[in-house]
């Protein structure tokens, strides 16, 4: 296994993924989900990281897509495969931290699943970004079929999909499939000013919105707004918030502890 095929690195409370094959334009192999898989678990662990950005090497893509050859050779044992990325791409979306997706280059196949399964995209005004897999004869199976179209809706899912279309990234921008476009050589700089406003929040809170979204988006809205009033309990009776509420009427910085 290529011990460097991912590159993982931590600033203070912001961990930074690489996914590192720019010679293959970070084409997602069977190394590169087994490293990233036991990245993503540590980082799940790690009670300090409060967000985590997910990039490419290089400036040509983010992540090409799955490795066609590993795909055509699995045979058989096609589903089982793809089924496993699946499962380690699919901790992306079900992380407690905020995974952010820095897409500097070409999101196609499963590399726009990655992006997909991340909490927003900061896309490169370089970035291309599509599910190309019918024109192989096969479809997406890393979750694109069901994150697309609730991002998009399923009209815009749909034509994508069935078409193959690569979308600029100020067309991708305009459908909602991107956050925010920049510059490529401000997007290093553009999510860096990201992250710092995420760290410098309430952890707890910066958590528990997070929670309350991604659970109460599969609720009733009556069930939603019962959810979203029980986390806030826990994140209003903190330490964090008192000193926060106490540090806005004294005109002075917070310190949150994550308590």
């Amino acid at each position: 296994m290529g011990e460097q095929d991912v590159l993982f690195s931590k600033l203070g409370s912001i961990a930074h993924i690489t996914i590192n094959r720019a010679e293959a334009l970070n084409a997602l192999n069977d190394s590169v989900l087994k490293k990233l898989d036991r990245v993503l678990d540590d980082i799940e662990k790690d009670p300090s990281i409060i967000a985590a950005v997910i990039t490419g090497a290089g400036d040509k893509a983010f992540i090409a897509g799955a490795d066609v050859k590993e795909i055509k050779e699995a045979g058989s044992g096609r589903t089982a495969f793809i089924g496993g990325g699946q499962q380690t791409i699919y901790k992306i979306k079900t992380s407690s931290k905020v995974m952010i997706a820095a897409v500097n280059g070409y999101a196609l196949g499963g590399g726009l699943e990655v992006a997909l399964m991340c909490d927003f995209r900061i896309a490169s005004e370089k970035a291309k970004l599509g599910l190309p897999e019918a024109g192989l004869g096969v479809m997406a199976g890393y979750g694109g079929t069901q994150m697309l179209p609730r991002l998009v809706g399923p009209g815009r899912a749909k034509y994508m999909i069935l078409t193959g279309a690569i979308l600029s990234a100020r067309e991708a921008y305009d459908i909602g499939l991107v956050d925010k476009v920049c510059a490529p050589e401000e997007l290093n700089s553009e999510v860096t000013a990201i992250t710092e406003k995420i760290a410098a929040s309430g952890p707890l809170s910066i958590k528990g919105s997070k929670e309350a979204i991604d659970r109460g988006l599969a609720l009733s809205l009556e069930e939603a707004l019962k959810l979203e009033l029980s986390i806030y309990d826990k994140v209003a009776n903190s330490e964090d918030a008192e000193d926060g509420l106490s540090a806005f009427l004294e005109k002075r910085k917070p310190v949150f502890r994550g308590k």
